[in-house]
């Protein structure tokens, strides 16, 4: 399952994407217009961004522009009308990873964004160590150590662990939490989530009355400062 971001203007569009990319088991959500799209995507909590071109607003050239300053990881797939060849370079030089034309066939969409979805995934998981604090997080390993040694934790601790990571400090939802690391399970209410920080907190702040690392962001979720 991956987190998309779906910036498509026209609303029947995007209500289709969004049902079939679910049907998939995908996270979707939706903006559309073009500074509502940049704003979500600038969250940090997508794993893909499929972006229109011809947006109220910022078009899609200047969303990508403007996302491509800050975050060059995020894989952007542009679905646009404008086939030309000269739209399709400037989009690619500017950061997106894959342009697909309108009428586009449903199947190969979903084949590309699978494609893109495990590159992604691939890219995080070669040998990436991530930090913060004393804290050090050994994805592919699975392992999570301060000082050389080993802390251990339960594998949704280190699910949720690493969904605040990949968010990069940005805030994430309880219900994104929920989505990301339980899936659509029914019986997970946010207070599962809120039970996992406060372990979390024990199990890796210095102080967890007083945390410095995994923060509560009033009426909206959870962010990791590193």
């Amino acid at each position: 399952m991956g987190r998309i971001l779906v910036i498509e203007d026209n609303a029947e569009l995007a209500y289709g994407l969004r049902n079939n990319l679910e049907i998939e088991g995908h996270a979707v959500a939706v903006a559309s217009d073009g500074n509502d799209g940049l704003a979500q995507a600038r969250r940090g909590d997508a794993d893909l961004v499929i972006l229109d071109l011809m947006l109220p607003g910022l078009d899609g050239f200047r969303v990508l522009r403007a996302l491509r300053e800050r975050d060059r990881d995020t894989p952007v797939l542009i679905l646009t009308a404008r086939g030309e060849e000269g739209d399709k370079v400037r989009g690619l030089k500017l950061g997106a990873d894959d342009y697909v034309t309108k009428p586009f066939g449903l199947l190969e969409l979903l084949a590309r964004v699978e494609a893109l979805l495990r590159r992604r995934e691939a890219g995080k998981t070669a040998g990436e160590i991530l930090r913060f604090g004393a804290i050090e997080v050994d994805r592919a390993a699975r392992a999570v150590r301060r000082n050389g040694e080993t802390i251990g934790l339960a594998p949704k601790e280190l699910d949720l662990l690493l969904a605040l990571l990949d968010a990069r400090g940005a805030a994430v939802s309880r219900v994104t939490l929920m989505q990301r690391v339980w899936g659509y399970q029914a019986d997970v209410l946010s207070r599962t989530v809120d039970s996992h920080v406060l372990e979390l907190r024990r199990k890796l702040e210095p102080d967890p009355a007083e945390p410095r690392h995994i923060l509560t962001v009033r009426k909206v979720g959870y962010r990791l400062e590193r």
